[in-house]
């Protein structure tokens, strides 16, 4: 049974904005959980009560934390620790029941590390906005709010805005010509169109491009369905295709293994002002790479396999510095979610000294005879005169 003194100062934590409870220090050495974590959510509390090895998850209502933290503790556990932002409250309980109270204010920092926790982040895609590509994906309802399993999916899609934004945020025109190679079922073109042309108010053109004729068929109806008439696929092969326009930007998702490097290569030859790659199954310097002086780099194949992939990227950024473009290596998104998670934005710059150029080259050409490999993108540009 809880003590009075103990329920008045329950009592008067509980009337404060907490946003994170921890209750720990159980009374019984055999007991079930080792602690419990209660955080602030948007529909009251959630409270995670921890084993040795498992975590259950409980549902508290806006008003029911002073009940919760009342049948738990002085019984089963002997210490509280609350935030509310502007100040910590603690509660320890000695075995005889005994109470002490402590309320301790905290640093600035750390009541702003609350405001960030409190703050909802502002997404370039607002929900609540009727997005119809997103409500035929699934990401958002009719009305416009993200479906509860769909927020990984609509924080990806947001990621993918902003590195893209970041990319334009300098760009002096009012207008964008963008190709799309390997465009698929195009969801993000879709979202990009409608970001530049809806939200930015931009005149913007893109163009996509797949293999598969259904799928090309499929995306043309849904942007005449959509209204986007700047928006139109076509079937080809990123080899060899010819523009119908000049081209700004250049966008690539999962392109695999070397059309990646026929995508930049076009990128390049038609001088595009900015280039978005998430590059995809890296098996062509897998297939060569050798060498005596780092075989254990090569010696086991989970690590041969991710090296290859990590250096094929950054070769490919290196060639890019080289044709004169300020090349990044971004995570596109959380490497939990997938480990496709490395994007290549390269925007041009106005002058690179010839002595930059041929480091990063030289720095591509070592690599090359280290490890005994040729990279597609390497002999595409060597080929064309531009390295």
């Amino acid at each position: 049974m809880v003590s009075e003194e103990l329920k008045s100062k329950l009592q008067q934590i509980t009337q404060q904005e907490i946003y994170k409870v921890i209750v720990s220090k159980p009374s019984d050495k055999a007991a079930k959980y080792r602690k419990i974590e209660i955080e602030k959510k948007s529909s009251g509390y959630q409270a995670a009560a921890y084993t040795q090895k498992q975590v259950f998850h409980e549902k508290i209502e806006p008003d029911g934390l002073l009940d919760y933290l009342s049948g738990r503790v002085g019984s089963e556990f002997l210490q509280l620790n609350a935030w509310d932002g502007n100040s910590e409250y603690m509660l320890l309980i000695s075995k005889k029941g005994k109470v002490t109270y402590r309320c301790k204010k905290q640093a600035e920092g750390a009541a702003k590390v609350q405001e960030s926790h409190n703050r909802k982040k502002k997404y370039l895609l607002e929900e609540g906005t009727v997005i119809p590509p997103l409500v035929d994906m699934g990401v958002f309802t009719a009305d416009g709010k993200v479906v509860r399993t769909m927020y990984d999916k609509f924080r990806q899609i947001n990621r993918f805005l902003e590195i893209i934004e970041d990319g334009v945020r300098d760009y002096p025109y009012n207008h964008l010509n963008i190709i799309d190679f390997g465009c698929g079922k195009s969801y993000l073109t879709f979202i990009l169109y409608y970001y530049f042309a809806e939200i930015k108010k931009m005149n913007v053109q893109i163009v996509g491009l797949d293999l598969k004729e259904d799928v090309i068929k499929n995306c043309n109806l849904a942007a005449e369905k959509y209204g986007y008439h700047n928006l139109h696929f076509e079937l080809g092969d990123i080899n060899g295709y010819q523009t119908p326009f000049p081209v700004d930007m250049v966008v690539t998702l999962h392109a695999c293994d070397t059309a990646t490097d026929y995508a930049l290569y076009n990128a390049v030859q038609w001088d595009a002002k900015m280039l978005f790659s998430v590059p995809c199954c890296q098996h062509e310097l897998n297939g060569q790479i050798k060498t005596e002086q780092f075989s254990l780099l090569t010696r086991y194949g989970i690590i041969k396999e991710r090296f290859s992939a990590l250096a094929t990227d950054a070769i490919r950024a290196n060639l890019l510095e080289v044709c004169g473009y300020k090349t990044q290596l971004l995570e596109f998104v959380d490497f939990a979610h997938t480990p496709k998670n490395i994007l290549i934005r390269a925007v041009q710059k106005k002058i690179v000294p010839r002595a930059v150029k041929q480091n990063y080259l030289t720095e591509v050409e070592h690599m090359m005879e280290e490890f005994h490999f040729t990279p597609t993108l390497y002999g595409l540009l060597k080929d064309s005169g531009k390295i």
